[in-house]
């Protein structure tokens, strides 16, 4: 993560947008209100459907179950009407 204070920032905008951009790298601000945090949307669009995938009740456990089982669990994909 790169920190950095508002001043800074301002003076700097560009590079430090397009290096989040291309590297996924969050920005810290700091200021004297407070911080942010700046995100790449890759980034942003991946947290909000993890939080998605994360509500999903019995998810988790669901998936954990699956990954166990196997592979005669499941139908061949030339099984399958398309």
């Amino acid at each position: 993560m790169t920190h950095t204070n508002i001043t800074s920032f301002r003076k700097d905008i560009y590079n430090l947008l397009e290096q989040t951009i291309k590297y996924n790298e969050p920005i810290n601000i700091t200021t004297k209100n407070g911080n942010a945090i700046v995100l790449s949307e890759e980034d942003y669009n991946n947290i909000m459907e993890t939080l998605y995938i994360s509500s999903i009740p019995n998810l988790k456990n669901e998936l954990i179950k699956r990954s166990s089982d196997t592979n005669s669990n499941y139908m061949d994909e030339s099984g399958v009407e398309w």
